[in-house]
């Protein structure tokens, strides 16, 4: 016949700490202030390549492009950075984003860059740039064979 140990005969759940009460903890992250993501302040965008142009359209509804909008390209890359303005009045409540709103897109190869043209109508900012015939940017390198006789390394 054998016999328990005492200290076995104990549940392991009684030597933990007591489990937090989940509600209390719920509560406080409902009290907490929303943070805004990244994703929130990312510009929304559709893309195409339509033949012989790329089309960039871009949602930013009620800015002023010619104050509020910054377009610029570097290295094939496309980046657009946007600011809107909140307006504080008395007695009111709003769910629209404020603040800079920014999004980068890497152009299609043969991107002119160059020839970019952007328009904005109805809270649409379109970008359009020239695609011509990629150029191929794979190059073969030679292999240059060197003589290792006596005792010279390079």
């Amino acid at each position: 016949m054998s016999t328990i140990s005492p200290r076995r005969s104990r549940s392991l759940l009684s030597s933990w700490p007591a489990l937090p009460d989940w509600s209390e903890i719920m509560a406080r992250f409902d009290a907490m202030p929303a943070w805004p993501s990244l994703q929130d302040h990312m510009i929304r965008v559709e893309e195409q390549l339509d033949g012989d142009r790329y089309i960039l359209r871009a949602e930013l509804p009620g800015i002023d492009p010619d104050k509020d909008v910054d377009i610029r390209v570097r290295d094939g890359s496309l980046s657009i950075m946007a600011e809107r303005s909140e307006e504080k009045k008395e007695n009111t409540r709003s769910e629209f984003r404020y603040g800079t709103f920014s999004r980068s897109m890497s152009l299609p190869p043969g991107a002119v860059e160059d020839g970019i043209e952007a328009t904005y109508a109805d809270g649409i900012l379109t970008v359009t740039v020239p695609v011509s015939e990629p150029t191929a940017d794979e190059k073969q390198v030679a292999v240059k064979k060197i003589s290792t006789r006596n005792g010279d390394k390079r």
